[in-house]
């Protein structure tokens, strides 16, 4: 389900500014950005980009090169000054959104659904991947479905993040679980980051089609039909969920858990499935139920997010998965790779 596109862009940007489907952009070639913000000044080069799209709009996707180092201390998130020169932490926050790497039944072209399936070997490097893409920009919480592959997906991604940091499951099914994995060295919490799973971001239920092979079910109950139970927005597959089922579940999770964290300045990176990102991109991005179903998204391919004053701005996906991160979205950004890099210089 890869809707990808190679475009190239070149221009300066400033601090408050981001690339749109308006850009210069041409195919096949190279071009190369510069970042220039307040007494900062950050050049990259970029090499393709990757079109993430609904059949109404196009979301055009800057990719750059950048250098990796491993830091083995940790650097706090970017905080402003007040008019009494005083530090106070940014209300800007990254939301980072990751489709989970290839399952075993991806592979085969099974139906998955709500069904517990692990990554395949592409699937590993694919999370791999998508964790050198986001290895510079920062995380505090991560949410992650119940899934298997969707966890996986993140605990892979993040042995890549330079503030290595160790992603710790919340265990609270239970208040024996809760107590007894509990933290007790304050030194140790703050090299963790909190993993949350909520079923409420899982894959959206297929119903009777859970574990049947896509073609054969086309050949089945004819390709029109099964088209229309995984395309449409309000029609479900028998004793299954529609989209808009799922997205009932994972955009009300969002609401009610995510966003407050992201307004309270966490970083949040949430790593789920297509139908519960398609739910939760449809919010973000204030698409309708006929753009949402025709957006399409990678596996192992994240998103980034800004969190602003109660409004989300779409930054496109990070660097390649050969290349550190994108650092030069936004000037908070910036800075926090810049501290990054300090730490091994």
């Amino acid at each position: 389900m890869a809707a990808t596109a190679f475009h190239q862009a070149s221009g300066t940007l400033p601090s408050h500014g981001y690339f749109n489907k308006s850009s210069l952009h041409h195919e096949g070639k190279n071009a190369s950005v510069r970042l220039i913000t307040n007494g900062f000044r950050v050049d990259f080069g970029l090499s393709r980009s990757e079109t993430y799209y609904s059949k109404k709009r196009n979301f055009i996707v800057i990719e750059a090169t950048s250098s990796h180092t491993t830091v083995v201390n940790p650097v706090s998130t970017p905080s402003s000054k007040n008019n009494n020169g005083s530090s106070k932490k940014s209300n800007e926050a990254a939301l980072i959104l990751i489709r989970h790497g290839e399952s075993l039944w991806n592979e085969k072209n099974l139906f998955t659904g709500c069904v517990d399936v692990p990554l395949t070997e592409k699937g590993v490097e694919e999370a791999i991947a998508a964790g050198k893409r986001i290895s510079n920009i920062p995380v505090d919480m991560i949410y992650t479905s119940a899934l298997i592959r969707a966890q996986m997906t993140a605990m892979l991604a993040m042995t890549e993040h330079r503030r290595k940091k160790v992603p710790i499951i919340m265990h609270n099914e239970s208040e024996q679980a809760k107590a007894w994995s509990q933290i007790f060295s304050e030194e140790t919490k703050k090299q963790c980051i909190p993993v949350v799973t909520a079923w409420q971001l899982n894959e959206r239920m297929y119903g009777e089609l859970q574990g049947l092979n896509k073609q054969e079910t086309a050949d089945r109950y004819g390709k029109e039909q099964v088209h229309e139970w995984r395309r449409s927005y309000d029609t479900p597959p028998p004793n299954g969920e529609s989209l808009e089922m799922c997205a009932e579940r994972a955009v009300a999770y969002f609401k009610e858990q995510i966003e407050p964290q992201l307004q309270s300045g966490k970083n949040v990176m949430i790593a789920a499935h297509g139908n519960s990102l398609r739910s939760i991109i449809m919010y973000l991005d204030k698409l309708t139920s006929e753009e949402v179903i025709s957006l399409e998204l990678s596996t192992g391919i994240p998103m980034l997010y800004i969190s602003k004053e109660g409004e989300f701005i779409r930054r496109g996906s990070p660097a390649a998965p050969t290349e550190a991160g994108v650092y030069a979205y936004t000037k908070s950004l910036a800075k926090y790779r810049q501290k990054l890099d300090e730490m091994v210089h």
